[in-house]
């Protein structure tokens, strides 16, 4: 079979198809690395489900207050188990992975504490949540004060800076694992689990939250393994499977957990209540899925790495860098490639391929921003999408992708746009 010529058929000329496949030649052996991490992981999902014996009336649908919804309740036994926590709580009540991170800041923070980010700036979403952009119902207006530990120049935690900026006020040690729009590296878990062992020698009640979104089941362990007491992420990304439709997650010690409850909720009343409204099929297969579904966005991200490595652009993570999330950040340097690149991946959607992305204004950042993404829930990140601001260095940040060979598709895709 020639399969270039099902290829061509799908608008992808020899040329393309015969430079992409050389460049899968040399990274096969990366390929068996990331899926044994999967393996791994999709044991540690199976064993969640076994202990907690998930049955198929822990799908049934709940409504009005949710009151005794043993299907929500198992769920987030799932997911202690999954993340190896006290508690979780997950709910399709979280809008985004933005919300969940706000409500475990909000749930834990107090009038004249102070939150130490130690992974430099967090991500654009959270500057109003802070209230490093000034915004009304912001952190800072309650009284919580922020400071900032930058990552050296290679990328790696500032330990001395840290220790220095850790105070009597500081309740709370923010870590991004991802890394946002920005250029510098995603954290791994080794790294992320010497920053809390660290952290812990210099005030040992500090609290550890980590966001956790484009991480999970990147690798064989969590941050939560290595001591995180609280950790948050989205369910339109990995851990949805590409099923979830909304909904985020909150894992960690009961006390915070039950904290954040009430936040979501209201005191008194937090994770008793809380329809599942006909969602937790989706919930449960989407879990169940995502260790294979990161596989194949860890490969598209590494495909993508070493296709523009080799068109000569700078890439990060590079193709022969160990990865610790699902982004790939390609830099274009012009704003033409940038959008040509968006375009590929665009018209190689399975939704709206018709569309031709252009840069506009988005809540939540401060400049234009173009976005790419054909997916079956809006807005899904574990989906194939790419998205990024329009500003010097003109960065593209790729994520996500449900199965390989769409993403191989896509990629070959993106490089025949450029040509064109």
């Amino acid at each position: 079979m020639d399969q270039a010529l099902f290829y061509e058929n799908a608008g992808i000329s020899r040329e393309t198809y015969d430079f992409c496949k050389e460049v899968l030649a040399q990274i096969e052996d990366r390929f068996k690395e990331i899926d044994a991490v999967s393996e791994v992981n999709q044991l540690k999902v199976m064993e969640a489900f076994r202990k907690a014996k998930v049955s198929e009336y822990h799908f049934d649908r709940s409504t009005g207050y949710g009151y005794n919804d043993n299907g929500r309740d198992t769920l987030e036994k799932v997911y202690s188990y999954v993340f190896n926590t006290e508690d979780a709580l997950v709910r399709p009540q979280i809008a985004s992975g933005t919300h969940a991170i706000s409500t475990a800041l909000f749930a834990v923070l107090r009038p004249g504490d102070e939150m130490l980010s130690i992974a430099g700036k967090p991500y654009d979403t959270l500057d109003e949540v802070i209230g490093i952009r000034e915004c009304s119902g912001s952190l800072k207006e309650f009284g919580v004060t922020y400071a900032q530990a930058d990552l050296t120049a290679d990328g790696k935690f500032d330990l001395d800076a840290i220790g220095k900026k850790i105070n009597e006020k500081t309740k709370l040690i923010h870590i991004q694992r991802s890394r946002g729009y920005d250029i510098r590296p995603s954290l791994s878990v080794d790294e992320i689990a010497r920053a809390i062992k660290y952290v812990k020698s210099v005030k040992k009640d500090v609290i550890v939250f980590v966001d956790n979104c484009y991480g999970e089941f990147a690798d064989v362990t969590e941050p939560t393994d290595h001591g995180a007491d609280l950790m948050a992420g989205s369910l339109i990304k990995n851990p949805g499977g590409g099923l979830a439709e909304s909904g985020g997650y909150i894992v960690g010690r009961h006390d915070l957990i039950e904290l954040c409850g009430y936040r979501l909720i209201a005191p008194g009343i937090g994770r008793e209540v809380g329809a599942n409204m006909g969602v937790l099929r989706s919930f449960y297969q989407g879990l169940f899925l995502s260790p294979s579904v990161v596989a194949s966005s860890m490969k598209c991200a590494l495909f993508a790495a070493a296709v523009y490595e080799k068109l000569g652009y700078k890439v990060s993570p590079a193709s022969d860098e160990k990865r610790n999330d699902i982004i790939q950040v390609i830099s274009f340097g012009n704003p033409e490639d940038m959008l040509k690149f968006s375009r590929g991946i665009q018209s190689s959607s399975p939704v709206d391929s018709y569309v031709v992305p252009e840069a506009d204004d988005m809540p939540g950042y401060d400049s234009k921003v173009v976005m790419a993404a054909g997916t079956f829930v809006s807005g899904s990140s574990i989906e194939l999408s790419c998205d990024g601001p329009l500003r010097a260095p003109y960065l593209i940040f790729m994520q996500g992708g449900l199965t390989w060979q769409h993403c191989k598709y896509a990629i070959m895709k993106t490089v025949q746009e450029m040509k064109n």
